[in-house]
């Protein structure tokens, strides 16, 4: 089976604030390179993806083009865009620019730019599983209690049954465009990723399929503690 055209939205506008930084996550350097640097360059090596639409905050497209994409020759990098003020907008920017790409993708990889740990399998099976319209996950390792209002334990799921959700989702070009064009006609309210939009626009059921332990999203601290430990494991195949 010939492989489909397959575009990565890369989501970097976020201002992640739980950081407590006065730089943006995605641009905190680790080992001497700034962590979108680890996102895009996995992108960039991976025989699945065809081309990247990069999406970042407004005014700093000159920036990064210059400091990042250029600077570390990100050829995949087609178009750097300005987000919005919500991810769903950024999502939506980064949709309507894959229309002035020369060709246009069958499948839509949308990856939050902090998690710099997606790696070629996880987008292997991801590739593998878009027909099903796939989104990356990890089953929990926690026991997960639903609450009531006031934090008292109303239902324990069983654990086999409850998944950590990742990034990247994948679907077909068409659907999301879709889904999102329905989604911004109206007033989002409590979108937090791709799939619920799939799931509520369109009513097509969303299938996930297995990331990795590793492929956490960078938002706290601590987080940057744990990707030093995994970069350091790491650290041959990004220094060669």
């Amino acid at each position: 089976m010939d492989k489909k055209k397959c575009t990565a939205i890369v989501l970097s506008a976020g201002q992640g604030k739980r950081m407590g930084t006065a730089i943006q996550k995605q641009y905190i350097e680790l080992s001497g390179k700034p962590i979108i640097f680890y996102t895009l360059d996995a992108f960039q090596k991976s025989a699945i993806i065809d081309d990247i639409v990069l999406v970042v905050g407004e005014g700093q497209e000159n920036w990064v083009r210059d400091e990042i994409i250029e600077k570390y020759q990100l050829t995949k990098v087609r178009s750097i865009i300005p987000g919005g003020k919500e991810r769903y907008d950024s999502v939506w920017a980064g949709l309507r620019g894959l229309h002035a790409l020369k060709e246009q993708p069958e499948y839509v990889f949308i990856h939050d730019g902090a998690r710099m740990f997606v790696d070629e399998q996880i987008l292997t099976r991801g590739y593998e599983n878009v027909e099903k319209f796939g989104v990356a996950g990890m089953p929990s390792k926690d026991t997960v209690k639903l609450v009531d209002e006031d934090q008292f334990a109303v239902n324990t799921p069983p654990r086999k049954l409850i998944w950590a959700v990742q990034t990247p989702q994948i679907f077909k070009a068409d659907l999301i465009e879709n889904a999102y064009a329905k989604l911004m006609e109206e007033v989002p309210d409590n979108i937090t990723d791709d799939a619920m939009v799939v799931e509520q626009m369109m009513k097509v059921p969303v299938k996930l399929y297995e990331g990795s332990y590793e492929n956490i999203k960078i938002t706290t601290p601590e987080d940057l503690e744990i990707a030093k430990v995994f970069l350091a494991k790491r650290k041959e195949k990004y220094h060669k």
